[in-house]
């Protein structure tokens, strides 16, 4: 009996149908599509059974799943490694085409490469395209070709070949929606995965409070944020819809979105960055690296309220204030001397947006080991940044419960720790 003749659309990072570069290619064509997604065992396997982002992924499928069965479809979802999974559907189906949206992350890049060989062996044609950025990879160049390694000219040639082309291009996946494949595959629970439904949630994004922006920005107590972060890390948001509007809407904002793609280059063109500096003349530090220090501060019990309730707030919601992250994350390395890898691993285990290349890529601007970061000799105070951004405590007493009943000491005194960082800094960069 022969198989039936398809085409695959592969959900990764991008799970929405509207606005999708993939699967409008997909859609085109001859062969009707079926859509996939694969849980990784690869990625799975390192995570707790109750991860939060697992959890939004598969709300996310369900939402696909009950649109396409509007329209007479439904995903095909496979759990298992990934090699595995795409040579059973090969034994399965005579797969025509396989249509996909790029990821720039090492993982990533070498997953997708043996994928595509293995396709290539079945005689099966492998398409990729971009959908997660603006510009990707090698679009954005000095005029050498090499990469940018400093934001602000990046930031200038994105905008100006942003408008020469504004508005980007949007595509209409809608309009092709019946060149799905026709079918009904069981879509699994959460349990049947292997996962439980976690207490943590991802929140609707809100774009609401975008057009003052730079106004409330550094000001947690407000909790006048976006939330989009975690939707343009798995793609449940389109870039495209969002750059195009933010463009007219507010400077300062879409100067965040242009700072996600320089990191992406970043990492696509200096892979080595997610665990070694960027700038190798740090590499001498001589980092304290104290375990009870770290647990100190993963618990949020430093004694200075602003990293605590910063701390806390991750620990029981997967988010933190981007002030206050910046706030952290120099304590641990300038303060506690404990290098930014600790710290960029906890956070990885935590956040909801977790994102590889904005993760590593602000954890070394606060070090002052990764490209156009902050200078060494920059350690920000706590009780200062507390002052200037929750003055009223508001913030803080929403994540320390036992504030007002008096609070503990600084685990450290920052004049020292100050000193000592600097001291450290000086003596451990290589000439």
């Amino acid at each position: 009996m022969s198989k039936q003749e398809v085409s695959i659309f592969w959900f990764r990072r991008d799970l929405r149908l509207e606005d999708n570069v993939g699967l409008f290619q997909a859609l085109q064509l001859k062969y009707s599509v079926i859509p996939l997604f694969i849980f990784d065992e690869a990625i799975l396997d390192n995570l707790p059974k109750n991860d939060a982002r697992v959890g939004f992924i598969h709300e996310s499928l369900s939402k696909i799943n009950s649109q396409l069965q509007e329209i007479g479809s439904s995903l095909l979802v496979k759990k298992g490694k990934t090699f595995d999974a795409w040579q059973s559907l090969l034994e399965e189906y005579d797969i025509k085409e396989v249509f996909f949206n790029k990821d720039y992350e090492p993982y990533a890049i070498q997953r997708d490469t043996a994928i595509c060989e293995l396709l290539e062996t079945n005689k099966s044609i492998a398409y990729s395209f971009k959908d997660q950025v603006i510009f990707e990879e090698k679009e954005i160049t000095k005029a050498d070709g090499l990469p940018y390694t400093v934001y602000t000219p990046f930031k200038n040639k994105w905008l100006e070949k942003y408008k020469s082309m504004a508005p980007v291009q949007e595509y209409d996946t809608e309009s092709h929606f019946s060149n799905f494949h026709k079918n009904s595959f069981d879509f699994p629970t959460l349990e049947q995965i292997g996962f439980q439904e976690s207490n943590i949630k991802v929140k609707p994004h809100n774009l609401k409070f975008i057009a003052n922006y730079q106004d409330i920005r550094d000001f947690p107590a407000l909790d006048k944020t976006s939330y989009l972060s975690p939707h343009l890390r798995f793609g449940t948001v389109s870039v495209r819809k969002l750059v195009n509007w933010a463009f007219h809407k507010n400077d300062v904002f879409l100067s965040e979105l242009i700072w996600r793609e320089f990191f992406m280059q970043i990492l696509f063109s200096f892979p080595k960055v997610v665990t070694q500096n960027f700038k190798s003349a740090y590499d001498g530090i001589q980092w304290r690296n104290n375990e009870e220090d770290f647990k100190r501060w993963c618990s949020g019990t430093t004694g200075y309220p602003m990293v605590d309730a910063g701390m806390r707030q991750l620990n029981e919601t997967g988010y933190m204030h981007n002030r206050v992250r910046m706030v952290v994350a120099s304590f641990l390395i300038k303060h506690l001397m404990i290098q930014w890898q600790w710290g960029e691993a906890y956070f990885a285990e935590k956040l909801l947006d977790y994102d590889m290349s904005a993760n590593v890529g602000n954890w070394q601007w606060a070090a002052g080991t990764g490209c156009d970061a902050a200078p060494y000799f920059r350690v920000f105070n706590p009780d200062i940044q507390l002052k200037k951004f929750d003055e009223k405590g508001i913030y803080i007493r929403k994540w320390i419960k036992e504030f007002d009943l008096g609070y503990g000491k600084p685990m450290v005194e920052h004049a020292m720790a100050r000193d000592r960082a600097i001291a450290t800094y000086k003596e451990g960069i290589l000439k």
